[in-house]
């Protein structure tokens, strides 16, 4: 977040997180690193959940709603090109995307996520059924993501083109594009690798929340809290229907 996107970021000392509404997503210089979480705390109310990776341990003082395991892929071999079809979306069309977005659960999505770079869509008869776009940047790096298709227009590849198409813009500008999905997502990890992707590595994702006063949560009880709320991928780009969004 001192890169493309420091315009989009709030900083304190060793620890920067998004602005709301872009996505509930920090950075840490160094996760093991106290100072750092204890900057985080000053970035957020105790209401504020947010995700962290990489994560191996978090301190005391910080309730964990959700972990999980998630991997990063790789632009090795894609063969990136335009889509003629596809539209560039904006801030006028975030009440579609956002509906979308729920029919479809491709991961976490905002009312300003679209601030994040640039996103294709697909539409039908005028409906949007099928969206990619850019989240993640760092200086040489864009991330693809949100990747999704409505239920019913999948198996028509059109989430394949339109991966090709953002990755087309992102190798535009010289930056190298990558993804995230969750380490369980099998169908969406073979598919991505099918169409060029590498798997570059494995990381742990967590998100947290800091502890309200008198709240007692110890970094012993990760987790066991997390098993309890539930999990959480990273980014869950991919698919979730068996790998035939795409």
């Amino acid at each position: 977040m001192t890169g493309p996107h420091a315009h989009l970021a709030e900083r304190v000392g060793r620890a920067a997180r998004y602005q709301d509404g872009i996505y509930a997503f920090a950075a840490l210089d160094d996760p093991a690193d106290p100072a750092a979480w204890a900057d985080l705390r000053t970035l957020l109310s105790p209401a504020t959940a947010v995700r962290v990776k990489p994560v191996d341990r978090v301190p005391d003082g910080w309730r964990v709603e959700a972990d999980g395991e998630g991997v990063q892929l790789v632009d090795t071999a894609l063969r990136a090109e335009p889509a003629p079809e596809a539209v560039r979306l904006g801030t006028d069309d975030v009440p579609e995307i956002l509906d979308l977005v729920a029919r479809t659960r491709p991961g976490p999505f905002l009312r300003r996520t679209v601030e994040m770079g640039g996103y294709l869509g697909i539409r039908h008869e005028g409906r949007l059924i099928a969206m990619a776009g850019e989240r993640l940047r760092l200086p040489g790096w864009t991330e693809i993501s949100a990747v999704c298709t409505d239920p019913g227009h999948r198996g028509r590849g059109l989430a394949t083109r339109l991966v090709r198409a953002v990755a087309f813009g992102i190798r535009e500008r010289g930056d190298t594009p990558f993804l995230h999905a969750a380490a369980g997502n099998t169908p969406a990890i073979r598919l991505y690798e099918s169409i060029g992707f590498t798997l570059r590595r494995r990381s742990r994702i967590v998100r947290v929340r800091s502890a309200e006063p008198g709240e007692r949560v110890r970094s012993s009880d990760m987790r066991r809290r997390a098993r309890s709320a539930g999990t959480i991928a990273a980014g869950r780009t991919g698919t979730t229907e068996g790998g035939r969004a795409l």
